[in-house]
């Protein structure tokens, strides 16, 4: 008589097997497949970009005016459809406005008539926050970029700085896992955007927050050595990644040290 053979499993085959599938990588945050982007005056804009951005990162995007820095920024949070190429957030195609992510906008952006509480807590309120549920998350995030006690200011009693802050803590206030920022200290005078720079430095580090990546543009190179973990080059006439360059040395980084000098000069060498 023919022996029986089994075509199950063994206890050990299967821990073997489940152990693998717990091994196998997630996907990244971000990524970007042959990225392009053209308007219907037929202006190729961006692209191709293909870019990977994982969880942890802080990205720095940098390059001349006329790269579409911007409008890379738009592509990814959805604001702006890409017209071809694909956005793959968490291992799944990205169609529309990119819920999971945010974007603090150069010119503040913030509505006149409402107040500083009302303006950090109005996004909440299409994802069905009660208003209770909004002012209680809006005044953490109020509080957390130093704006405690200005919740009933209006948006014209505050310097550029303050109106900076306010727009940070909206989109902190919907705790996105992508943060994007679209040269938020380009407006603000030298000391203001300094004392900004290290307060995103200090709620990025100290990890008070939920969001896994950000992804900053700037038209300063120090900007872009003292803040990211990477910078990306990017070129002009259409926008196109000329170098991905690692920033890894510790922080805090002193702006006169040898090793950020000469990271800032390895970056201008690329630029001009």
């Amino acid at each position: 008589m023919a022996a029986r053979v089994s075509l199950g499993a063994t206890p050990v085959e299967e821990k073997a097997s489940a152990q693998d599938r717990t091994l196998e990588p997630s996907p990244p945050l971000l990524e970007l497949r042959d990225v392009t982007k053209s308007f219907p005056n037929r202006i190729h804009i961006l692209g191709p970009i293909r870019l990977t951005v994982q969880a942890g990162e802080f990205v720095v995007i940098i390059g001349p005016s006329g790269s579409g820095k911007s409008t890379l920024l738009r592509v990814i949070t959805g604001l702006t459809e890409a017209t071809t190429g694909e956005v793959i957030y968490k291992g799944k195609r990205q169609w529309g406005v990119n819920r999971k992510a945010a974007l603090v906008f150069q010119s503040f952006a913030l509505f006149p008539w409402l107040t500083v509480m009302e303006n950090v807590a109005l996004g909440l309120e299409a994802q069905g926050f009660s208003k209770p549920e909004r002012y209680a998350r809006a005044r953490r995030y109020i509080d957390l970029v130093g704006l405690d006690g200005y919740e009933r200011a209006y948006p014209r009693e505050l310097s550029g700085g303050m109106k900076q802050r306010v727009g940070l803590a909206r989109a902190l206030t919907i705790e996105p896992e992508l943060l994007c920022m679209d040269e938020p200290f380009s407006a603000l005078d030298a000391l203001t955007a300094s004392n900004l720079r290290e307060q995103v430095l200090d709620i990025w580090l100290s990890k008070q927050i939920v969001t896994k990546a950000i992804i900053l543009v700037t038209h300063s190179v120090e900007e872009a050595v003292l803040m990211g973990d990477r910078a990306l080059v990017l070129a002009s006439k259409p926008g196109r990644i000329l170098a991905d360059r690692p920033i890894a040395f510790p922080r805090p980084r002193r702006l006169k040290s040898p090793q950020f000098e000469e990271q800032v000069d390895q970056l201008y060498s690329l630029i001009v």
